[in-house]
């Protein structure tokens, strides 16, 4: 089942909701303003005076009362393999192949032994035979130039990062907010 785009008031995506998360929100009456087509519609009793049924809608982008302070921009997205492969689009960045992600291993740029850290900035995706070919070393000293350089994805980037089954309205949405550098672009 699709996910939910949560948003502050003032737009700005913050994580992404299963449906009914969203749908008690929506009981909670804590949604600002929705975008987007209808998810899903839950249905609740019959009203003893008027015989309805109750029912909530979400829709696929919604905003939440409130909730300004559980995105934290000022924080790098938190590091993942599958985040990582994602954002480099499964190429290995030694040998410009596309693989599956079980083929796939984080490289460390400056290796982790000589000061490298495990930050977006000093990580690439490389295939397995590329890894174990630069071993411990530097691009330079593995004569192996990148191809390509590591980059920190920007919140919204992340968020598609994060979520392989995004509605056309909410990567419209995202879309609009990724840095025309990312190569969720190309």
């Amino acid at each position: 089942m699709a996910l939910i785009l949560a948003v502050d008031m003032a737009g700005v995506p913050s994580r992404w909701l299963v449906v009914e998360d969203a749908i008690t929100y929506y009981a909670r009456h804590m949604v600002a303003w929705s975008l987007g087509d209808v998810v899903a519609t839950y249905r609740g009793g019959y009203s003893r005076l008027t015989g309805d049924r109750s029912e909530l809608s979400t829709r696929s982008i919604i905003s939440i009362k409130g909730a300004v302070d559980f995105n934290k921009r000022s924080q790098q997205p938190h590091l993942s393999n599958a985040a990582l492969f994602s954002r480099d689009r499964h190429f290995c960045a030694y040998c410009g192949s596309r693989y599956r992600e079980r083929d796939l291993s984080r490289d460390h740029v400056n290796p982790v032994h000589a000061g490298g850290e495990d930050r977006w900035m000093n990580v690439v995706t490389a295939c397995r035979s590329c890894n174990i070919r630069k071993g411990g070393r530097t691009p330079e000293a593995a004569h192996m130039p990148l191809l390509y350089l590591p980059y920190v994805p920007n919140h919204y980037e992340h968020l598609i990062l994060q979520n392989r089954r995004i509605l056309q309205d909410q990567m419209e949405y995202l879309m609009a907010k990724v840095p025309r550098y990312s190569r969720l672009h190309g």
